[in-house]
């Protein structure tokens, strides 16, 4: 004799004409059987709402999914007094799939605000330009206290992109000539910016 409480087996029983809440109920108490009836009551609605909202066959799929597995898992939270059990899985639906945009916008979001803060770095282009003339104003005077011979070899060959062997015949000077004035140039004007070795 069973104990009073305990409910009987559905195992072969129709559910055709029982109500989803006297389903849930049951599910609530671990009836597979139940749960399978439930899943083909819910599951189309289910997908069809999720796929509404989301507009996405395979991520409503999947949600639709989680969705079941919710009801299967927390059954035993349905109230009848509350209203129908439909609306109760329908709610449940309905909220997986905002959350689902929601989670998608707020990945989206995030993805834009690090490429903005990579591509957008602020910086002072008054501050910049100052720099940029006063190098300029720099390098002048160093190339002012070269002799002659060593201002035009580095800036025939700096400025004009013009080789050793070049500069020489520019200059008609010897090539050794030139690639003496050139380092000696050059060391002049590593001292004169201050850059260290």
């Amino acid at each position: 004799m069973k104990p009073k409480g305990v409910p009987r087996p559905l195992e072969g029983r129709d559910f055709s004409q029982s109500g989803l809440g006297d389903l849930l109920e049951h599910v609530a108490r671990g009836d597979r059987v139940a749960f399978e009836r439930v899943y083909d009551l819910i599951a189309g609605p289910v997908y069809g709402l999720v796929l509404r909202v989301l507009r996405d066959p395979a991520q409503s799929e999947e949600v639709a999914q989680e969705v079941l597995v919710e009801v299967w898992r927390n059954a035993a939270r349905y109230e009848r007094v509350r209203g129908s059990a439909t609306a109760w899985v329908m709610t449940i639906a309905h909220r997986r799939a905002v959350d689902r945009i929601r989670s998608a916008q707020a990945a989206v979001d995030r993805e834009d605000r690090v490429a903005r803060l990579e591509v957008h770095r602020p910086f002072d282009e008054v501050a910049e330009s100052v720099e940029t003339r006063l190098e300029r104003e720099r390098l002048r005077r160093c190339l002012a206290g070269l002799t002659e011979l060593q201002h035009q070899s580095v800036t025939f060959a700096y400025y004009g992109g013009y080789s050793y062997r070049e500069v020489a015949e520019l200059l008609k000077v010897p090539l050794a000539t030139v690639k003496t004035r050139m380092r000696d140039g050059l060391i002049r004007m590593r001292d004169c910016l201050g850059v260290e070795r």
